[in-house]
């Protein structure tokens, strides 16, 4: 399988092709395609073309080109941003199980992803009730500057060091409003801690999660 990904430096566009296809370094051979010079009135870019084989594919991934459904889906996003006036490319990334990822290229990157990642979720409750309109049963999940992966490994270094710190006082650390799909990735990072409990407290779709000492010894 050969695939072309971008980044501002030759290790970002490294960085996003680990995270597309879930493979480690040593399992692709990397090609730059181009690489431009940031100037005055540009950013610089590397493109880089991987090499794997077939070998390292995970059987999770799923590359086939866009179905005509998603290519619905996909000129939809393109048209929406162009209307918001932050235009950008729009492809498909993969698919994994019942999920389908797309990706924006865009130089306003950073303002599609909003503070903490809320413009972005916004446009993927956009985009996933037009997916469903249409008839597509899948979760449609919008990335651009592979901020879905950094933001995960965020949480779950947070996640872990709230755990510590409570665990030493013993007591219980609320942290910031997050999105179902945040507070999943709390739940599951802290699932191994055996003294530690984790709950979900407030409503609507941004809730809180609280961390708790759990006393070992009056656990059941």
């Amino acid at each position: 399988m050969v695939k072309e990904f971008e980044g501002k430096t030759e290790k970002d566009a490294i960085d996003n092709a680990i995270a597309a296809l879930s493979l480690d370094r040593e399992e692709f051979d990397v090609e730059i395609v181009e690489s431009s010079k940031k100037g005055f009135f540009k950013k610089g870019t590397v493109k880089i073309r991987v090499h794997v084989s077939d070998e390292y594919l995970p059987e999770t991934i799923d590359d086939s080109p866009a179905t005509e459904d998603e290519k619905k889906i996909i000129e939809f996003l393109k048209v929406l941003l162009a209307k918001m006036g932050y235009p950008g490319d729009v492809e498909l990334s993969h698919r994994e199980d019942n999920k389908v990822v797309l990706k924006i290229t865009s130089e306003h990157s950073s303002i599609l992803i909003g503070k903490k990642g809320k413009n972005l979720d916004a446009l993927q409750v956009l985009i996933n009730v037009f997916a469903s309109r249409i008839g597509v049963d899948k979760r449609i999940v919008v990335d651009t500057e592979n901020y879905r992966m950094r933001r995960e490994e965020s949480i779950a270094r947070l996640a872990t060091k709230v755990a510590e710190q409570v665990r030493r006082s013993k007591g219980s650390r609320l942290l910031e409003p997050m999105n179902p799909f945040e507070r999943r990735i709390v739940h599951t990072t802290l699932n191994e801690f055996p003294d530690i409990d984790t709950k979900s407290e407030g409503d609507g779709l941004y809730k809180q999660v609280r961390v708790m000492y759990r006393d070992q010894g009056t656990a059941d």
